[in-house]
C-alpha cells in the first residue's frame, strides 16, 4: 500500500544493493568465503570534526542471529574519526546486510548530529522535535529517538512515542484556530482547553490573525495559560526577537508574568543562539530532520588474519580511544592503547547474539558529557 520496504525484507537481506546479490553468486561459484575483519568509518583519521553516533540499537538487530561478531561505540558517543563498529565473521554470512547496516547509522546519526548542534546553541532552553513533517512516516521515530540522543526535551509524533515507549508532545497547530475563523480565536483555545488532558501544558498558538502581542494578551485572558507560540511565517515575520521581547514585555505589563513564550518555524542554531535569551523554548523541525546523513563507508581491512584494505584506506583491525583531554585516537588492534586512553568499541553481537543494553537514558547523558569534553560547537 506504501511504498516502504518492509522489517522482513530488510531481516532477510533483500534491503541491498544488487551488487551484493551478484558478489554472493560469484563467491559461491569460486568456494571463497574468508574470514574478515569489516569496518564502518566516515573518516579514516581524527579530523577534529566530530559527529554523534545513533542508530547502533537498529544495527545490532540487524545483525542479531548471523554468525558473526561485532563491536561498535556506544550510542551517544562523540567521533571524528576511526570505526565506529567492526564486523569479524565469514564475508558471505553478512555480505548482504551492507547496505541497510550503513542505512541504519548514517541517517540516525546525521539528524542526531545536527540535534546536537541545536541542543549547544540553546543549552538551558526547552527543545521539542517538530521536523517528523519532512520525513518519510517510517522515519518518524529514528528522528524522534536520534533528537533526544542529542538531549532534545521531547518530540511531536504520535506514532513514534509509542515505539519509544515515550508520550508525544504537542498543543495545537492553526488549522484548529482557522476552522472557528477571524475574531473568534477565544472559541479556539477555549475549546482547545476544554478538550485537551489536565497534564497537556495549556500553550496557545497566537499570530493565525492580528499581532502576537494581541493574540497572546486575549489567550491568557481567556484560558488558564502556561505559554503562548509564536510561529509567524517567514514572510511576516520581520525581527523574530524583537517580536519576542514585545509579546514578553506585554504580557508582564498586564500581569501575565507566569505565561511563558515558546517560538518555532524555520530555527537553526544561529537563531537559536540568538533568541535564545527571550524564550523559554523552541520547536525545531526541518533542521535536524532533514540533516545530511553521516557518509560511513563499511570496508574490509583484514583476511584470514592479513591486513588488506583498498587505496585510501587503511589496512588492519584497529581500536579508538577517547583521551582525558577529550581526543579521539586510533590504533592498530596490537599497538598500545594511549596512555589514560578509554577503550571505545565494545561488544555489541557476539555469535549471533546481542549481548549490549540499549538504555536511551545513558546515551543521552553520554552524549552530553561526550559533547562538553570535545567542545562540540561553541555552547556558549
Amino acid at each position: 500500500m506504501f511504498d516502504i520496504v518492509s522489517s522482513e525484507a530488510i531481516r532477510e537481506g533483500r534491503a541491498t544493493d544488487a551488487y551484493f546479490d551478484r558478489t554472493v553468486a560469484a563467491l559461491e561459484g569460486a568456494d571463497r568465503n574468508p574470514r574478515v575483519v569489516a569496518e564502518v568509518t566516515a573518516d579514516q583519521f581524527p579530523d577534529g570534526d566530530f559527529e554523534l553516533l545513533a542508530g547502533v540499537k537498529d544495527a545490532a538487530h540487524l545483525l542479531a542471529d548471523l554468525p558473526i561478531d561485532a563491536d561498535a561505540l556506544p550510542e551517544g558517543t562523540l567521533f571524528d574519526g576511526g570505526p565506529v563498529m567492526r564486523i569479524e565473521g565469514k564475508y558471505l554470512d553478512f555480505a548482504r546486510y551492507e547496505t541497510s547496516l550503513l542505512g541504519f547509522l548514517s541517517h540516525a546519526s546525521g539528524i542526531a548530529t545536527a540535534a546536537l548542534d541545536a541542543r549547544r546553541a540553546a543549552p538551558d532552553s526547552r527543545l521539542l522535535s517538530f521536523g517528523a513533517r519532512h520525513v518519510h512516516p517510517s522515519m518518524a521515530a529514528v528522528v524522534e529517538r536520534s533528537a533526544l540522543i542529542a538531549g532534545f526535551d521531547g518530540f511531536s509524533h504520535v506514532a513514534a512515542g509509542d515505539l519509544l515507549g515515550r508520550e508525544a508532545s504537542g498543543t495545537m497547530p492553526h488549522a484548529l484556530v482557522i476552522c472557528f475563523g477571524p475574531g473568534e480565536q477565544e472559541r479556539a483555545w477555549e475549546a482547545f482547553d476544554e478538550a485537551a488532558p489536565p497534564k497537556t501544558p495549556r500553550i496557545a498558538l497566537c499570530d493565525t490573525y492580528t499581532d502576537e502581542t494581541d493574540e497572546a494578551l486575549r489567550a491568557a485572558r481567556a484560558i488558564d495559560l502556561d505559554g503562548v507560540r509564536l510561529d509567524t511565517t517567514g514572510s511576516r515575520r520581520g525581527d523574530f526577537r524583537h517580536i519576542a521581547r514585545e509579546v514578553r514585555w506585554r504580557l508582564d505589563q498586564a500581569g501575565f508574568e507566569d505565561v511563558e513564550i515558546f517560538l518555532s518555524g524555520g530555527l537553526d542554531p544561529d537563531a537559536l543562539a540568538d533568541l535564545r535569551d527571550v524564550a523559554d523554548g523552541f520547536g525545531v523541525g526541518g533542521y535536524v530532520s532533514n540533516a545530511d546523513p553521516v557518509d560511513f563507508a563499511l570496508d574490509i581491512s583484514e583476511v584470514e588474519g592479513e591486513p588488506w584494505g583498498k587505496r585510501g584506506k587503511l589496512p588492519g583491525k584497529k581500536e579508538v580511544y577517547r583521551t582525558p583531554d577529550g581526543g579521539h585516537r586510533v590504533r592498530r588492534a596490537d599497538e598500545p592503547a594511549p596512555a589514560d586512553g578509554e577503550a571505545l568499541l565494545s561488544p555489541l553481537v557476539r555469535d549471533g547474539k546481542i549481548v549490549r543494553e540499549f538504555d536511551l537514558d545513558d546515551a543521552v547523558a553520554r552524549a552530553k558529557r561526550d559533547a562538553a569534553l570535545v567542545n562540540f560547537g561553541d555552547g556558549a
